[in-house]
């Protein structure tokens, strides 16, 4: 990550662990207590909140593999499987310069810091970006949060080593789930890094069908972005853009330190 990705890197952690609360700014509270402050614990819309995430990311069984499925499972601060870090965070432009998202990616959803050509600024919105990686108690796995192939449709979200490609690389769509509208109570889409469809654009999903507690337990998926937005009048954090219609089951909000 370049200087300027680090000097980012709180204000992206109040970005994805607030956007996705303000999580960054006090350690209220991720899976067991080796893993501390520093762990995240990525929740969604559809079945908690900020203060009562009920239930939380977790690697089913706690396979420490590549491929191994990401679930929902009922919080704890006991199960290492809920135990993740932030491997990489900053903006898309950040990831481009590193190689691990595509051109076309960093043109719909970041900017260009070349001296010669830079768009940055010029209503390109850079948006935050990021890596989770398993962490069981604290203990870096060097596998993220990702798919195995370039996003589609229905593609499996799994485990996945950290900073070789796109796959594990997730945006924060404030594009599309504004964090100042009030619909959303600051959760977002998070865009998966692989994403080629620029107009409907493939995000983290959980199946509109399952609850935690099924069995076989329901894998967490990517889908076309679902609801409707369209630009609306005013300005502000997110220039005036009127979201309506939000599919709870892409939303997903985020806080950092021990479950209780």
């Amino acid at each position: 990550m370049s200087i300027k990705s680090k000097v980012l890197a709180a204000a992206a952690a109040l970005t994805i662990a607030g956007t996705l609360a303000a999580a960054g700014a006090t350690a209220a509270s991720a899976g067991t207590p080796s893993c501390g402050p520093n762990c995240l614990d990525v929740f969604s819309k559809q079945f908690g909140t900020y203060h009562h995430p009920g239930f939380v990311l977790d690697v089913f069984r706690q396979g420490e593999k590549v491929g191994q499925p990401i679930i929902l499972f009922r919080q704890s601060n006991s199960d290492p499987a809920e135990d993740f870090t932030y491997s990489e965070q900053g903006q898309v432009s950040d990831f481009y310069a590193a190689g691990l998202v595509s051109s076309a990616f960093n043109l719909h959803y970041g900017c260009n810091w070349n001296n010669n050509t830079n768009t940055c600024g010029n209503g390109f919105p850079d948006l935050y970006a990021f890596e989770v990686q398993y962490s069981p108690f604290g203990v870096e796995s060097g596998l993220c949060v990702g798919v195995a192939a370039t996003a589609t449709a229905g593609e499996k979200v799994t485990l996945q080593p950290c900073g070789v490609s796109s796959k594990t690389v997730w945006a924060v769509d404030t594009l599309d789930s504004c964090p100042t509208n009030p619909l959303y109570s600051f959760e977002a889409q998070v865009i998966n890094g692989s994403d080629t469809n620029f107009s409907l654009p493939f995000v983290l999903d959980y199946p509109a069908s399952g609850y935690p507690t099924d069995v076989p337990r329901p894998q967490l998926f990517v889908d076309n972005l679902k609801g409707f937005s369209q630009s609306g009048g005013g300005s502000g954090l997110c220039g005036g853009l009127a979201v309506t219609g939000p599919d709870t089951n892409q939303l997903w909000g985020a806080r950092t330190g021990v479950l209780p």
